[in-house]
């Protein structure tokens, strides 16, 4: 380390849920270490796809700088079970405010989590409406700030000994992230939260204690930090969504006909790619609807498309609905793709970006990062899995509205073919029809940049 490392190099505790929250930090937490920052990265449950060898990789890297484990939890017993109750029970009141009338999934969600007691008081005539509602939560609120975080998770902290302490995502349905922050505010701490995803601030819990900094990927996200949590506006830092950095000058890493022949598709025909959502469970099953839409390509009116090659990337948290689907039956066409969390996976998934001629899903953040590579982007907005997973919830709006809207949205897979046929994209990289899309994607990825 050099001496102007030594005396400004800073120790920071991050928490994450589990290893692959880190997937949307990797960039920064590489950066802080280039520079001779320390950061300890810890968790407190596990995962299985892939983010803690990514992780590793990256102290492997720096070993020096980075370090991982895993942090304390609350000791189980009553008061364990106390602070989930009542932390579901808030985050319950926040989905019977007006702005989530038309999000049912959203409100079901946190209904099934919370406590019967607190559902049933919710209902009551007297604290139904928008002021009894506040009033049951500032109760609750009393409750839950009366209820120390645990002597372990302190002393955990305190043996760190940080310079600040970042947390992520912190707002899940009653997080036990919240033991962490209280304690860290306890010993006088500096907290952050990096917001992850785009749709955190939108669809989870609401924050009820305000970290020292909210960093967050856009305008639209600092609007909800502070009109939907009441962050104060001082307190919340734009800094766009650097989990997209990697791919805005990215180049393929091998030809197209090499990729082709990786994946099993004809090198000489353009091909759609299908990138597959996390839906909420219990909704909606995608592959069925993903074979419903191979059926409707393979019978475009369009000879192009009814010819075309496809290849479905499966999301890799909902591989399971996918166990009995068999799409051999289809020419042309290809189911594979691994979760990007290493150099291979990284390369395999820009190239299938790259090379597609339009990218198809119902609501993913592979919207973004097809739009980083100017490939025309469409959904289909069916009924029966819109009103939960797209138009059933808040953050897609701004797929369709944020600087006019990325996504060519269709009410049927007849009108889908349709613009689908019309927008295909030439071999490799960036579509001249997409361009007018990308001060879209700058506003929702890279507010800070100027183009």
């Amino acid at each position: 380390m050099t001496e102007q490392e030594s005396t400004t190099s800073m120790k920071l505790l991050f928490f994450g849920r589990h290893w692959s929250y880190f997937r949307n930090f990797e960039s920064v937490i590489e950066e802080l270490a280039a520079r001779g920052h320390r950061v300890h990265l810890v968790v407190d449950r596990e995962e299985s796809m892939g983010g803690q060898q990514m992780i590793e990789r990256l102290v492997a890297r720096f070993p020096d700088r980075l370090s991982m484990g895993h942090a304390p939890s609350r000791a189980l017993g009553a008061r364990a079970d106390l602070a989930r109750r009542v932390r579901l029970g808030l985050d319950y009141l926040r989905f019977l405010e007006p702005r989530y009338a038309d999000t049912p999934h959203l409100g079901d969600r946190a209904r099934e989590r919370a406590p019967r007691s607190t559902v049933v008081l919710a209902d009551l005539p007297g604290l139904r409406t928008g002021p009894g509602r506040r009033l049951l939560g500032a109760v609750l609120r009393s409750v839950e700030r009366a209820l120390p975080p645990g002597r372990d998770i302190e002393d955990f902290i305190r043996a760190q000994s940080p310079d600040a302490v970042l947390i992520t995502p912190l707002v899940d349905l009653g997080s036990p992230q919240l033991d962490y922050f209280a304690a860290a505010k306890a010993l006088g701490l500096r907290t952050m939260l990096p917001v992850g995803s785009w749709d955190h601030l939108s669809s989870k819990a609401l924050l009820r204690a305000y970290p020292d900094a909210v960093l967050v990927w856009n305008d639209v996200q600092r609007r909800e930090a502070v009109e939907m949590h009441g962050v104060p506006a001082d307190r919340v830092v734009v800094t766009g969504a650097q989990c997209y950095d990697q791919w805005w000058h990215r180049q393929p890493a091998r030809s197209r006909a090499a990729f082709c022949a990786r994946v099993g598709l004809r090198p000489d025909q353009p091909f759609l790619l299908y990138v597959c959502s996390s839906l909420f469970r219990g909704t909606a099953s995608e592959a069925a609807f993903v074979e419903q839409w191979v059926e409707a390509v393979r019978s475009a009116p369009d000879p192009a498309l009814r010819d075309i090659s496809i290849l479905v990337r499966p999301h890799p948290a909902r591989l399971d609905e996918w166990k009995g689907v068999d799409l051999s039956g289809y020419r042309h066409i290809a189911f594979w793709g691994a979760h990007p969390v290493d150099a291979e996976a990284k390369d395999d998934y820009f190239d299938s970006l790259y090379y597609s001629a339009a990218v198809v899903g119902l609501n993913t953040s592979a919207f973004l990062e097809a739009s980083v590579v100017g490939k025309p982007v469409h959904t289909v907005l069916v009924p029966e899995i819109s009103a939960h997973n797209q138009e059933g919830t808040l953050h897609f709006h701004y797929l369709l509205t944020v600087g006019g809207g990325l996504l060519r949205a269709a009410r049927s897979l007849d009108e889908h073919v349709q613009l689908l046929a019309a927008s295909l994209a030439g071999d490799g990289g960036g579509d001249p029809k997409a361009a007018p899309h990308r001060q879209q994607v700058v506003e929702m990825e890279r507010p800070l940049l100027v183009v």
